[in-house]
């Protein structure tokens, strides 16, 4: 594609994420003006105070698009059952071949390395 039309596509997207933080902050702002003041004898907030009040509830309450807990493990289920269907499709000797390939990837993760922990069992107390 063109340079120039990549461009404009860029900068009408930061317009229109500019447009909706603009609209954002001051819907939230009037929805605080209007509801707190009377309803808590809260003081009315600028703008400013708006736009950190929404960072600060979205890192007390998290950033989870769509508010669906659990998200990841959701994702490691699926991936779980994905790779359980790959590994129905294979022969045995094919399956054995896989998960010795994997030990021999993976041996390592998460774990101290066998050098170290052979080097401290041989120590004296």
């Amino acid at each position: 594609m063109d340079r120039k039309f990549w461009l404009l596509r860029g900068l009408r997207f930061f317009f229109f994420a500019a447009l909706f933080l603009v609209v954002i902050g001051f819907a939230t702002q009037a929805l605080w003006n209007w509801l707190m003041p009377s309803l808590f004898h809260l003081p009315a907030i600028t703008l400013g105070q708006t736009y950190g009040l929404l960072l600060l509830s979205r890192i007390l309450f998290g950033f989870k698009p769509g508010g669906r807990p659990g998200g990841w493990a959701r994702k490691r289920r699926e991936w779980k059952l994905r790779m359980a269907g790959r590994m129905e499709h294979l022969s045995p000797e094919a399956r054995e071949k896989f998960r010795q390939q994997m030990q021999n990837r993976c041996a390592a993760w998460g774990r101290r390395p066998e050098t170290t922990a052979d080097a401290t069992a041989q120590q004296p107390a």
